[in-house]
């Protein structure tokens, strides 16, 4: 018995496959996303620290409660707002002068990051471009670069950093000269040893057969392929960068009173250690805390842009 067109309209549709990629699709691509995020939670975590860190570097003079070089002698060594005798106003207690600790810790995430960052620039800079020139060309490049980087390794790097400034003088500037040009043996080394894995690829010699100059082949070639490596490296610079810094103004060779800055407040605490512990304490953990998530942000950033890491 056959079927008139009202029955025929009466029977369920059959599903075409691509209705159901296209139904699947957004679920599969969220799945996907939160599977990633999942597998980088420890760099998320490192990325949502440093952008906290950005924020208040960026927004310090909004966001700080008071002036980070006011003077309140009467509630000098205050202590934290939590504990007996701590005042709301100062919420991580003050300084030997009454200055509010947690204005100067904000205050000091500027200077703290910014001389990470523009050290490792620098180092970056020099380094990349020293490593790829011994690593590409080789022989006598190669020999008078290595010795370069294996004399300025031969000096420990704190007694060098130190010499520096103690020349060029305790300033913001000098610091960051001193940092990048005590750094970028670093670099040059690792960069040297990947560019010559990769310049006897395949990809390489065919850019050669086909004439493009060494400075594309550099660039477009070579370069790409070591930016994970970078990246890693970079973001280990950052940190060690920014406790280099952090040293330095601790041993009174950075920067110089009243200027905030983590490293003189680990100074300036270290008198009062057992009377008062926060001036040491949370100068330290900020120091930490930025250190450990560029760390992880480090780890996450090679994770995605190194292909034989990847995880479906």
């Amino acid at each position: 018995m056959g079927l008139n067109n009202t029955d025929k309209n009466l029977l369920p549709e059959e599903s075409s496959p691509l209705n159901a990629q296209q139904d699947n699709a957004i679920p599969t691509s969220v799945s996907k996303i939160m599977r990633k995020l999942w597998q980088l939670r420890m760099g998320v975590i490192g990325g949502l620290v440093i952008m906290a860190l950005v924020v208040v570097a960026l927004f310090t003079p909004y966001l700080a409660p008071g002036d980070p070089y006011a003077q309140v002698p009467k509630h000098r060594l205050s202590p934290p707002a939590w504990e007996e005798g701590g005042r709301m106003e100062n919420l991580l207690g003050t300084d030997h002068v009454g200055r509010d600790l947690l204005t100067r810790i904000m205050y000091g995430t500027r200077i703290s990051l910014f001389v990470g960052l523009s050290a490792v620039i620098l180092e970056v800079f020099m380094g990349v471009l020293l490593g790829l020139l011994a690593g590409y060309y080789g022989g006598k490049t190669d020999s008078i670069i290595s010795f370069l980087v294996n004399v300025m390794l031969g000096f420990p790097f704190i007694l060098l950093a130190m010499s520096l400034v103690a020349v060029l003088g305790a300033s913001l500037q000098n610091i960051i000269i001193a940092l990048g040009l005590t750094g970028w043996p670093v670099f040059t080394r690792v960069i040297r040893i990947e560019t010559m894995r990769l310049r006897e690829s395949e990809f390489v010699l065919a850019a050669k057969t086909q004439g493009f100059k060494t400075i594309r082949i550099l660039t477009v070639h070579i370069l790409p392929n070591i930016l994970p490596t970078l990246t890693v490296l970079a973001s280990v610079e950052v940190a060690r960068a920014i406790i280099m810094e952090s040293l330095l103004s601790f041993l009174g060779l950075g920067i110089q009173p009243p200027t905030p800055s983590w490293g003189l407040l680990l100074a300036e605490g270290r008198n009062y250690m057992f009377m008062a512990w926060w001036l040491a304490t949370f100068p330290g953990l900020a120091i930490f805390l930025a250190a450990l998530g560029i760390n992880l942000l480090g780890d996450a950033l090679r994770d995605l842009t190194d292909p034989h890491l990847r995880k479906s």
